[in-house]
């Protein structure tokens, strides 16, 4: 499937979007917390969304391409898509507010008409990895967000492992995307 960025367009502004991957989904082993990496498609960006344990286990069992004994919600949300003659097109997310990502699943149902739904990006990400469809993220919320990896020298790259790996020591807990 061709990954096209949409742009958001409303009256008098135009939000560009920017493809990203699932980089991968980690665990805080001192708390448990877990945090889903995307990564920015085209350049060392990375941006982290804390998610729940469920939310968590969804994205890594289908990356590691495992599957439950029984359908998980966002197994049951995609052959509710499927079943229905829709086709999930992309997955958005658009807005960060008060440690909060926010995000829209584009449908594209059977009559053609695309749809919007407002999801959790947890859930939204989780849909995408078991689709295939592309996910994008608003640049602002990039540019508030992310994080870039140092690329002049190694010493440099140092400190971004020690930040990674200080994010799982803290025990710091951001909300639930």
């Amino acid at each position: 499937m061709a990954q096209s960025c949409p742009c958001l367009e409303a009256p008098g502004t135009r939000i560009m979007m920017i493809p990203v991957v699932v980089e991968s989904v980690r665990i805080n082993l001192a708390n448990g917390q877990r945090v889903v990496i995307l990564k920015d498609a085209k350049i060392d960006r990375y941006l982290l969304i804390w998610v729940g344990m469920q939310e968590s286990n969804a994205i890594a069992m289908e990356l590691q391409e495992q599957k439950a004994k029984r359908p998980l919600t966002v197994d049951l949300l995609k052959t509710m898509v499927d079943e229905l003659g829709a086709t999930v097109t992309d997955i958005n997310i658009t807005e960060l507010s008060d440690d909060v990502f926010y995000a829209r699943i584009g449908v594209r149902r059977g009559d053609g008409e695309r749809v919007d739904i407002d999801a959790r990006p947890s859930d939204a990400i989780g849909l995408a990895v078991r689709t295939e469809a592309p996910i994008f993220v608003d640049e602002a919320v990039l540019e508030a967000a992310a994080h870039t990896l140092p690329t002049d020298n190694d010493e440099k790259l140092e400190v971004y492992r020690d930040f990674v790996n200080q994010l799982f020591q803290e025990g710091e807990r951001h909300p639930d995307a």
